[in-house]
């Protein structure tokens, strides 16, 4: 792992968690290109390589997970707020993409069908991301992510628009 000594503390371990299609991806590949690193997305880890829709066996990805976040330095991103909780005690910065399930549902539209989705599988994928808020007892809904936000003492950052979104890119790109 490069050296990342350079980067001030609260760029050094960075987790992104929101609802599906709320940019995290984006925000992570921008964050990436400014502090040098690469973004780590959590669905690439969760999911059998090359086989959409067919997760890895939980205990698997956890210990994945624990073992890059004992690097010195990384940017992670995802809805898996159970992954999100493995990652906490080591972030140094949490991002929370708070967006209206609207804007959420209509970026996943927009980007459409992806690796090897079949149409009913992204209509789930769809009616998922609509009903963020509305899940209760889940790691991967509004109350799971607003649970592990309060509970960071860590810096921590809540982006409730693409406005603010932008607005956190410049103030970072100017660092």
């Amino acid at each position: 792992m490069e050296n990342r000594s350079h980067l001030p503390d609260p760029l050094r371990r960075i987790v992104i968690m929101g609802n599906g299609g709320a940019g995290k991806t984006w925000l992570a590949k921008r964050l990436a290109v400014r502090i040098g690193m690469e973004a780590v997305h959590l669905d690439d880890v969760y999911w059998q390589p090359g086989r959409y829709g067919i997760a890895r066996d939980k205990s698997v990805v956890i210990q994945e997970v624990k073992k890059r976040a004992d690097d010195d330095a990384w940017l992670m991103e995802g809805v898996y707020g159970w992954l999100v909780d493995v990652l906490l005690p080591r972030a140094t910065q949490l991002i929370w993409i708070d967006l209206c399930e609207e804007e959420c549902v209509a970026n996943i539209r927009a980007r459409g069908i992806q690796g090897g989705e079949s149409e009913e599988s992204f209509e789930g994928l769809v009616r998922w991301v609509s009903e963020y808020r509305a899940r209760k007892n889940n790691w991967n809904s509004f109350d799971g992510h607003l649970k592990l936000y309060n509970g960071f003492s860590g810096v921590k950052v809540r982006l409730k628009s693409r406005d603010e979104i932008a607005a956190y890119v410049w103030d970072i790109s100017r660092t």
